[in-house]
């Protein structure tokens, strides 16, 4: 995903494995992880020619926060769950929190 939030176009299976650098992992690998990605959502694929473009469906930031949510939605109790997130945060990040919500 770090590779396609990072690309300014779609990638091919083969740009995200040339990006990999030093991992010795196969094409077919590559697409197997890519399509289960698509499966999950995460990724939307294009057709170009024989090979398909692939690209991230939201930003980082996006997949983030939504992974916020969900992590709220399991807590039985939200506040609780807030309240220990808050207590965990760095005061720079509680700063920033104050500003968006002020």
């Amino acid at each position: 995903m770090e590779t396609l939030w990072s690309a300014d176009s779609p990638l091919t299976a083969r740009d995200v494995q040339e990006s990999l650098h030093g991992r010795e992992l196969a094409t077919t690998t590559v697409l197997t992880v890519l399509s289960r990605l698509e499966r999950k959502g995460l990724v939307t694929r294009e057709r170009a020619g024989r090979a398909h473009r692939y690209r991230a469906v939201s930003t980082r930031e996006d997949h983030v926060a939504e992974l916020m949510r969900d992590a709220l939605d399991a807590a039985p109790d939200r506040g609780a769950a807030l309240a220990r997130f808050l207590g965990n945060m760095r005061d720079d990040e509680r700063a920033a929190l104050r500003d968006l919500l002020g």
